[in-house]
């Protein structure tokens, strides 16, 4: 059973303060399209650019996860992407009046909790999922960082921490469904040692720190004038060193909180892949550069399964995503030279078209008239119009953008194809499109069997609105 994609029905907000910062800010979720993803949008800066939350976009890992694009920055992006996830969503755009997401209470609950307040929309346009294939690793050996991706039908995890504290201990916290996120790892903290909380200080490095938002794990020896001078800090009566050897402005939640929460930023780092993952994740000592690094892995794995030469058969009799009028409400082509049919699927990173051949096209008439055969330019001109709805439809306004062959490689035709004979292109994106640069991998199938396949570049190019009517 096909899955679908989800957003939210409505926009909410939450207002709190960034960690690093120190800047109050308003994050509000806003629903988006079909294919959208998640993004983030600074509305504090001119033009307010949109950051896609993508794993290649990572410019920082230092103290929490920093994405960058088009000139602008978003930090501390890991509990927001973990509570969307959580909330199994797919679309979600997130407009944001300062530099960094607010820390609120520590965790991904308060995100979750607004949420789950704006409702779930479920849309028409079929999930796609990255199953695991075969076990995927990272190690950092210097640190003790050991992931491995291993294949399982569900999104599954498994943490394990150890900071060589007599305090902290060796913590383990693990779920066995993405569906336990609200109950297990939502409402987990980040926690930092105290040594750490003061070399903060002294460099002002958590302007928006508090007492509120994050556990503090006392791993060395404090005197009652060390504890009245952050009481002094904090605004605090008095603080004192809690039996559990955190310092007592607050209770854990859970005993093993802090692996908890560790596995709360997995989540969240893992979720800039941008596409579902089914597999079972363990980590040994994570953080966030090692699992962008992680990330970065499966999203090379995901390339690799892409250019695989496994090809599914599609069914050309269901009802499809765009017919020719629609397909025309974004292509400029008009006939004789409009090539494909109708789109059967559309997501972010792929697209599949098709082209029904028939006698009466006009090429027929000189191209081999006695022994017709369907001419292989006409055939890549088909893929590229099929690669052309994708790429469209990365921009709002479609009719006023073209694109544009800059280069086709790595041409193969494989078998004649001849009247009478339904052509299904699969498009593929070989990267993500960066300045309006698409790289696709196509393979036209008659059946199962391939006829056709190359690799092409294009550029969207914005036109005049009359130029393109």
């Amino acid at each position: 059973m096909n899955v679908k994609q989800k957003t939210i029905k409505n926009e909410v907000s939450v207002k709190g303060v960034g960690l690093h910062t120190g800047a109050n800010v308003t994050l509000t979720f806003c629903p988006a399209p079909e294919n959208h993803g998640f993004k983030f949008q600074r509305i504090d800066i001119s033009g307010a650019p949109i950051i896609d939350a993508d794993c290649d976009n990572v410019t920082d890992t230092a103290r929490g996860t920093t994405i960058t694009q088009n000139g602008a920055s978003v930090s501390t992006v890991e509990h927001v992407m973990a509570s969307l996830v959580g909330m199994d969503l797919d679309n979600v755009l997130m407009k944001l009046d300062g530099p960094e997401t607010p820390i609120m209470d520590g965790s991904a609950i308060q995100f979750l909790d607004a949420l789950e307040l704006a409702g779930v929309q479920l849309q028409s346009v079929d999930r796609e999922y990255f199953q695991i294939p075969h076990n995927i690793t990272y190690t950092e050996p210097d640190r003790k960082v050991e992931i491995v991706a291993m294949p399982l039908d569900d999104y599954r995890f498994t943490c394990m921490i150890d900071y060589n504290s007599p305090v902290l201990g060796s913590q383990h916290a693990g779920i066995s469904s993405i569906a336990e996120f609200k109950k297990e790892i939502a409402s987990c903290r980040t926690f930092c040692f105290l040594h750490e909380l003061e070399y903060q200080l002294q460099n002002n490095l958590i302007k928006g720190g508090d007492l509120n938002n994050a556990i503090v794990i006392v791993d060395k020896e404090v005197t009652k004038d060390e504890l009245d001078h952050l009481a002094k800090i904090f605004n605090r009566s008095e603080i004192e060193v809690a039996p559990q050897g955190i310092l007592n402005n607050m209770e854990l939640r859970y005993q093993n909180e802090p692996a908890r929460h560790k596995l709360l930023d997995m989540i969240g780092d893992l979720a800039l892949v941008g596409v579902h993952l089914k597999g079972h994740i363990m980590a040994a000592r994570p953080g966030h550069a090692a699992n962008v690094a992680f990330a970065k892995k499966i999203k090379a794995a995901i390339k690799k399964e892409k250019n695989k030469k496994v090809h599914h058969v599609y069914d050309t009799t269901v009802k499809p995503l765009y017919d020719i009028v629609q397909i025309m409400d974004i292509l400029p082509h008009r006939q004789p030279f409009l090539f494909i049919d109708k789109i059967l699927e559309l997501s972010k990173t792929h697209v599949v078209g098709v082209k029904n051949v028939t006698m009466n096209e006009e090429f027929f008439k000189g191209h081999f008239p006695g022994a017709p055969v369907f001419p292989g330019v006409i055939q890549i001109e088909a893929m590229a119009q099929t690669g052309g709805i994708l790429v469209l439809s990365t921009v709002p306004d479609p009719k006023n953008y073209l694109t544009l062959f800059l280069k086709i490689d790595n041409v193969r035709f494989r078998a004649q194809v001849s009247p009478g004979d339904t052509i299904v292109f699969r498009c593929d994106l070989m990267e993500p499109i960066r300045r309006g640069i698409a790289q696709m991998k196509g393979v036209g199938m008659v059946g199962g069997k391939v006829v056709v396949e190359a690799e092409m570049m294009a550029q969207i190019v914005k036109v005049k609105e009359n130029e393109t009517t």
